[in-house]
């Protein structure tokens, strides 16, 4: 029989507490990073040959160490792509890490892995891709690009022993994700990135670069990557056009909606994404626009066998079961994770109790905030827009500033507990952005945050 450890049950209480309390703020404090020795000095060494108990590492947490962090879900937080898990999301995030389920195999998780299909059908059925395209949830948007890539190119290869230890050679353009680039070093592959006269890629500026390969590079060629919402301006390329090139041309074609995919979701936008339904993969992050908690990114495939074919791992020891139970969907085979936690299921949960049309009005409130802010920026004798807003985005100046005020206004702002809003690159010219994702933030928030500019 094992003795009730009550000093264990009495941290159990204390985090319970700081949950429930953390989960219901709907506007925490906003914290901001400190030196390592800085932090060093106010905690100490915390991992010790006999411990420092657990009221105590939790209290230094609470105290000290989570307020040196930005919450990403504070309705002013604005800068990068935050996130806004919803609260039965972050409710089920800890179910699920207390429930302690492998979701790597059908045999050891199976209930877990149905509850993260019911929400993958969801996920599928947005991209409007045919009836047999399906996914798996991966660790992020870069983890995504990289099962696909390596899919893509395992697919290339079979083509033709010819392919077989040839380079192979990407196209995408310059507003593609860094993880596109990084991903590419990462399976020893070619990038060539395509110049765009406008602000996004299309077919014509896509079959221009494939006419100009030499035929030695045309034959390496296994992939191109498009964008369905740029990080930085929330911008999509002409999908259409692009799908029917990479057809045309006998082409992978992967659609990156990291981002930009809980757009898929408004009826408002929808139709921006048109011909995403003819990609070969597609990038969805929920932990950005579908309120998920960190870290939660998917990948959807139009053939799920040519992704099986390049993920699939085989040992001796995963093929020992002979329950007919024990058979079913196995994630591992379709992306580039063995060992994974469940990190659909989170989504799953609070799909299945707020249901997808609460899901839909949250993102369309997203662009509308993105308008709002827009409009009131117009509005104003001191800020101009850049460009129009673009799903949540806003790019916009002050009209004067050099880049040195914009940084130090960011950190002003941020040091005071205002907002968070970092300035970015347009053109290589310096300017401000939102990024609105919390359904949270009011039109009172986007008033002080340009109050500040003044």
């Amino acid at each position: 029989m094992h003795t009730i450890d009550m000093d264990l049950v009495e941290m159990t209480l204390d985090v319970m507490k700081y949950t429930i309390d953390r989960i219901s703020n709907i506007t925490p404090e906003l914290g901001s990073p400190k030196k390592e020795e800085e932090l060093l000095s106010l905690v100490g060494e915390t991992v010790t040959p006999d411990g420092i108990g657990g009221e105590n590492a939790f209290k230094l947490f609470r105290d000290v160490l989570v307020k040196a962090t930005v919450p990403i879900d504070h309705p002013r937080h604005l800068a990068f792509v935050p996130a806004a898990p919803t609260r039965a999301a972050i409710m089920f995030d800890l179910v699920t890490s207390a429930s302690s389920i492998h979701g790597a195999y059908w045999m050891e998780g199976a209930g877990g892995i149905f509850c993260e299909n019911q929400a993958m059908e969801w996920l599928v059925s947005l991209t409007g891709m045919p009836e047999k395209s399906f996914g798996v949830f991966t660790s992020g948007g870069t983890a995504a690009n990289l099962s696909a890539m390596v899919a893509a190119r395992e697919d290339w290869k079979n083509r033709s022993v010819d392919n077989i230890g040839q380079k192979g050679l990407l196209l995408t353009s310059h507003g593609a994700h860094s993880s596109v680039q990084a991903m590419a070093k990462v399976i020893d592959a070619d990038l060539i990135m395509i110049d765009c006269e406008g602000d996004h890629l299309t077919g014509q500026e896509l079959q221009a670069a494939v006419d100009e390969l030499e035929h030695k590079d045309r034959k390496r060629l296994f992939a191109v990557v498009a964008t369905g919402g740029t990080t930085n301006a929330g911008i999509i390329d002409d999908l259409d056009t692009i799908a029917e090139v990479c057809e045309r041309e006998n082409v992978w074609f992967h659609v990156d909606c990291a981002y930009g995919g809980g757009a898929l979701a408004a009826p408002s936008v929808r139709n921006l994404f048109n011909g995403i339904e003819k990609a070969d993969s597609v990038t969805i992050d929920p932990h950005k626009w579908l309120f998920s908690p960190y870290d939660c990114g998917a990948i959807i495939y139009k053939n799920m066998e040519l992704a099986k074919n390049a993920h699939s791992q085989k040992g001796s020891y995963l093929e020992i079961f002979k329950d007919e139970g024990a058979h079913g969907f196995n994630p591992a085979d379709y992306q580039i994770q063995l060992t994974r936690r469940l990190r659909g299921m989170p989504l799953w949960f609070s799909l299945a109790m707020h249901g997808t049309d609460k899901y839909r009005d949250s993102i369309e409130r997203g662009i509308e905030l993105a308008k709002l802010a827009e409009k009131k920026i117009e509005q104003s004798p001191y800020l101009e827009m850049v460009r129009p807003s673009s799903l949540s985005v806003v790019l916009f100046r002050r009209k004067g500033w050099t880049p040195e005020q914009y940084t130090d206004w960011t950190y002003k702002n941020h040091r005071e507990g205002i907002a968070l809003v970092t300035p970015t690159k347009w053109k290589k010219e310096t300017v401000s952005r939102f990024c609105f994702i919390n359904p949270d933030t009011t039109e009172e928030d986007i008033d002080i945050i340009l109050k500040t500019l003044e």
